[in-house]
């Protein structure tokens, strides 16, 4: 399969991607912040709900995973990399090993684990993995983020899906403006299309296919902290208009990170994009909190709750993918959960 008929297959209609590459340790963490024990197994066990739930590929194309989990077994030892495969899914790699302090900056950072990429992608590919997801993390502040900071994960990105496209993989982009802050959306709007378009700059330096190239973008909105949250509307106008200025129509899908909104929101501003706008590329999903928040809560780290918790992420997965074709509705929303 060519890189763009994989590109294009994670943003089939009606589908996004699922990004379920949080680091055991991270994961660990997450846990002991909801009030939920956690115990030797926990991460297999959720990883494992995750990858199996009855019926995801309805909703869900791919997965992003990470290291531990493309080599892990489930509870009775077979392997859960090609379960995803099975399930009619396309697993995907977070290949970055977290973000270190940008040298020279004032605290702001970079991606690592470029050492052995090469290598590691090739291995990847070898186990059936399709794409790659390599993100960068710039925050809007008093001088930030710095041209500086933007140059150099423009570049290390773009480093990164060139050897993706090298080892047969599909390049996810991921330059994420964070929402924390008390910014504007106005403000969030220019530094969302500076960033974009030294990204793409980047990419065009680096040799990059762009028809075999996705993006994981944030979207355009007031910082958690501003006295001003733009409504909905607001927020799809300007995330297109940003994208529609930056990104080329040559790229087959934008998939969004829920980047700390509330499920309602990831949805609704997704939905609102896709029914409002006639758009040059797909625009999904690529969440994590806002697919998983409450199947966790549901799961608590318990067996009995397992079937309960999968049928609350199919239900999210399912409602995203009709925002995913502007079909999503409150009272679809409504009649689902009563069902």
């Amino acid at each position: 399969m060519s890189l763009n008929e994989i590109a294009n297959q994670l943003v089939a209609p009606g589908k996004g991607i699922m990004a379920a590459d949080r680091p055991s340790p991270a994961f660990k963490e997450l846990m002991q912040s909801e009030g939920i024990d956690h115990d030797d197994d926990s991460y297999r066990n959720w990883s494992e709900l995750l990858f199996k739930t009855p019926n995801l590929n309805e909703a869900v194309s791919g997965i992003i995973m990470t290291d531990e989990q493309t080599r892990m077994a489930d509870g009775r030892g077979e392997p859960l990399l090609p379960q995803v495969i099975e399930r009619g899914m396309i697993p995907g790699i977070s290949p970055f090993t977290g973000m270190v302090a940008l040298a020279g900056s004032a605290g702001e950072t970079v991606g690592s684990g470029l050492d052995g990429l090469r290598e590691r992608l090739a291995e990847y590919a070898g186990m059936g993995v399709g794409f790659s997801k390599w993100r960068a993390a710039l925050q809007i502040g008093p001088g930030t983020p710095s041209y500086y900071a933007i140059e150099a994960n423009a570049y290390v990105m773009a480093q990164v899906a060139a050897l993706s496209q090298e080892a047969g993989i599909v390049p996810i982009v991921e330059p994420e403006v964070m929402l924390w802050g008390d910014h504007t959306i106005e403000r969030c709007y220019e530094v969302t299309e500076f960033v974009l378009s030294r990204a793409f700059e980047a990419l065009y330096t680096h040799r990059v296919d762009l028809e075999g190239t996705l993006v994981k973008a944030s979207m355009v909105l007031s910082g958690n902290e501003c006295a001003r949250q733009a409504d909905v509307d607001t927020v799809a106008e300007l995330t297109v208009k940003a994208f529609k200025r930056q990104i080329p129509a040559a790229v087959p899908g934008i998939v969004f990170l829920s980047g700390g909104q509330s499920d309602y929101h990831a949805t609704a501003h997704l939905n609102a994009m896709n029914a409002k706008f006639d758009l040059p590329w797909k625009l999904s999903f690529s969440y994590a909190r806002a697919l998983q928040r409450e199947p966790m809560a549901v799961w608590s780290n318990r067996a009995e709750n397992v079937p309960a918790a999968q049928a609350a992420l199919h239900h999210r997965a399912k409602m995203n993918g009709l925002a995913s074709l502007g079909l999503w509705t409150e009272e679809l929303e409504r009649e689902a959960l009563a069902q």
